[in-house]
Parts: structure tokens; sequence; C-alpha cells
């Protein structure tokens, strides 16, 4: 669920701006698990902009404030997530944690690292949701180290089904700063995209793993 129409908006125009999601409906990216996607979304790439890396930071605490007040800690999933961390926390002046897809297997053996008491409050930052799944490991983690997860808040969605899913199941509330539904629109109105491709990427978003056998099938 996107915070509020403004705020997706304005993150979708600043993510296309600064190539940080690409468009390529006419030349599919290959992702790791082999689909094929029109769509490639790095948000890494904030980071190396000031002014965005800025804005999002800001953007995301008044989001967090807004929803959650002041939690005792805010934690980032490794490793997407930790730069986008640590300045939302800084600009909160919270503490900083961040979760590990899986304990070290060395030294302590941490999966969460970072000072985190038992019965901290703690808003998770995600920088990307796709299934949910690293993402919502990060939250058992979390809770299995006995603290208390008020929710997640997430630069951009796809907003797939099973995403959505997987959420619910887990109890975890999720916002986010923008979501696909919206990055279509945006791009569609600065003309990025054209009516024709729009649809394409719609479809692909409805079923992505079967996207590759509908492409074929077309060519």
């Amino acid at each position: 669920m996107i915070f509020d129409e403004n705020t997706a908006r304005q993150t979708a125009k600043l993510l296309l701006d600064i190539n940080a999601i690409k468009l390529q409906p006419g030349k599919p990216f290959t992702w790791a698990s082999g689909w094929l996607s029109p769509i490639y979304c790095d948000n890494r790439i904030i980071l190396s902009h000031p002014s965005i890396r800025n804005h999002i930071r800001e953007t995301m605490a008044r989001q967090i404030e807004k929803k959650y007040g002041k939690p005792d800690v805010i934690a980032g999933v490794a490793t997407g997530a930790i730069g986008i961390g640590v300045l939302t926390a800084e600009y909160l002046g919270l503490p900083f944690v961040y979760v590990r897809p899986e304990p070290k297997g060395h030294g302590k053996q941490n999966q969460i690292e970072g000072h985190l008491q038992n019965g901290q409050n703690v808003v998770v930052i995600e920088d990307l949701i796709s299934t949910g799944k690293s993402s919502l490991n990060a939250v058992k983690a979390l809770r299995d180290a006995d603290a208390n997860v008020l929710g997640m808040v997430a630069i951009f969605s796809y907003g797939f089904e099973t995403a959505i899913e997987n959420f619910k199941k887990e109890n975890v509330a999720l916002n986010t700063l923008s979501d696909y539904r919206t990055l279509l629109q945006q791009a569609l109105d600065t003309k990025y995209i054209t009516e024709q491709e729009q649809e394409l990427l719609a479809i692909w978003n409805a079923d992505p793993a079967n996207w590759n056998e509908r492409l074929t099938k077309q060519q």
C-alpha cells in the first residue's frame, strides 16, 4: 500500500529521472530467477544523487513518524536497504541495525548487526519489494530476537499478488513510497512509454512467471 498518491507520483518521477528504474518492454532484462522482465529496479543508485537521497530519506522519515510515531530502532534489510536505512535513522535521530539474509558462518554468527534490546519497537526499511520473501525473512529474524516489529516501509514495490499474500500471512504491515501501478501512469503521462507498452508492462505484472512464454509466442 502506498502512503499517498502525491508521494507515489513524485517518487516514481525521481526514480525514472535517475534511471534507478528502467522500463524496456521491447528488450527485457533477465532476473536471477530466470524470469524475463521489462523492468529493472536498482534503488541503490539513489545514494549517488545527494538531493534525491535526501528527499527520499526525509519523505520516508516523515511517513514513519506519521504512521508509527517514533520507534526505538530502524532496521535495514541487507544489503540494498542499508544505505537508505542509515540515512533515515540519522534523520530521525534513532539507532540503526541491519539484518543479514542468514547468520554469519564465523565469529559471533550474527544475523542482526548492531545493538538491539528485547522488546524494542522496530520499523524495518527495504529498498524494493518483489515477492517479499527476503524482506519477511528479516522480520522473522527480528521477531526471533524479541523485537516488536511495527511494520515495514519500502521505496518501491512491484505490487505482485504473491507479495501481498505473503505479508498478510505473516501479519506485517507494508507501506511503500511508490508502486508499479503509479510508475506506469507516471511513465505514460511523461511519454516515457506508449499506451501499447503500458499494456505489455501491465500484462507482465499480472503474471510475471509466464510472461517469458507469452513473449516467445508473440515473436
